[in-house]
């Protein structure tokens, strides 16, 4: 029988490498759902709690919308099951499909800093993962393999505690061929890129005011550019652009790699497009010590949606031998 594949979705790199992961497993029949809860979860989903969140209802309407351009059969919340694999972008919040169906998640790029929140989180497991955001990335146990994107993030992971049996260093597709945005069709040229990220929105402390005033003394009259986190509060973030970088041009939308492919200088906080400047040699700022960047930078092999298909299919292999002799030990007892 046709493999039937589950694949959860959430912000648009999310989504966008799930298609890729998708696209390299040709035997199996596809679905797709934006990211969900249930239980508590759920109902916190429902009356708009986690609207900050990728289950929250404005990202459901983002990735319902990119996957419906994409022409793809959709699940939402997985209700046209069974099926044989579950593929998982982020653990914070874990659907309960997870818990009774094998499980592949997959790294979408740089995980947040590890703050006191998440030094709880990781000794009092029972507390909500999301809390920490992503620092707390792969805490939840919940799923067979997790797919990284190099081997200095395999130390990571083991450090705060993923069991390393089932971690696979595959390289993440949105990130493992950086020189490919190169190619682009944008005529900007030869300015200093700035990529915002949505701390506050997920209710995190960032001096916003410094970090653009720290962008214009680097930038020293140069083109400046900033372009904001799709999650971002773009009215909030527009008018302390314009006070305090008032010749700065603001982007809300488009490809960041595109335009860190063809800028000379990059500044980020902490946002996975610092990979894209390393990778292309750029000048890069990050609150992210750059000898700990350069340890943990994803591979850059072009193979990464290929290299996490093969883990897809150990996973559901493994799985199909478990349940062939599930009847044999039975009848042996």
């Amino acid at each position: 029988m046709t493999p039937r594949v589950l694949f959860i979705c959430g912000t648009y790199n999310q989504t966008n490498q799930m298609l890729k992961i998708a696209a390299a497993l040709p035997e199996c029949e596809h679905w797709f759902s934006p990211h969900y809860a249930d239980g508590v979860m759920g109902v916190l989903q429902r009356i708009g709690l986690l609207d900050f969140t990728t289950p929250g209802k404005p990202w459901v309407r983002r990735t319902t919308k990119m996957l419906q351009e994409q022409k793809v059969k959709i699940d939402y919340r997985g209700r046209k099951g069974p099926y044989d694999l579950v593929v998982l972008p982020t653990d914070l919040i874990v659907p309960k499909i997870v818990y009774t169906t094998p499980t592949v998640l997959v790294q979408e790029g740089m995980t947040d800093p590890e703050t006191m929140i998440f030094k709880l989180i990781q000794h009092l497991r029972f507390l909500p993962r999301w809390l920490a955001s992503s620092a707390a990335y792969g805490l939840s146990d919940a799923y067979d393999a997790l797919c990284v994107a190099s081997e200095g993030y395999r130390d990571l992971f083991v450090r705060k505690g993923v069991r390393p049996e089932k971690i696979r260093v595959t390289g993440i597709p949105n990130f493992d061929n950086c020189k490919r945005f190169l190619q682009n069709n944008l005529t900007q040229r030869n300015y200093v890129l700035v990529c915002t990220s949505d701390v506050r929105e997920n209710y995190g402390f960032e001096n916003r005011k410094a970090f653009i005033e720290q962008a214009v003394r680097i930038a020293a009259g140069r083109p400046l550019i900033f372009k904001l986190h799709p999650n971002e509060n773009r009215k909030r973030a527009s008018r302390e652009i314009r006070c305090y970088a008032p010749k700065a041009h603001i982007i809300f939308s488009g490809s960041a790699e595109e335009l860190v492919a063809n800028c000379d200088v990059l500044i980020t906080k902490w946002s996975s497009v610092t990979y894209v400047g390393m990778a292309l040699g750029k000048e890069v700022h990050s609150d992210f010590p750059l000898d700990e960047l350069k340890r943990l930078m994803p591979l850059q092999h072009a193979k990464a949606a290929e290299h996490i298909a093969a883990v897809c299919r150990e996973v559901m292999h493994a799985e199909h031998i478990q349940s062939l002799s599930a009847p044999a030990l039975e009848a042996a007892h």
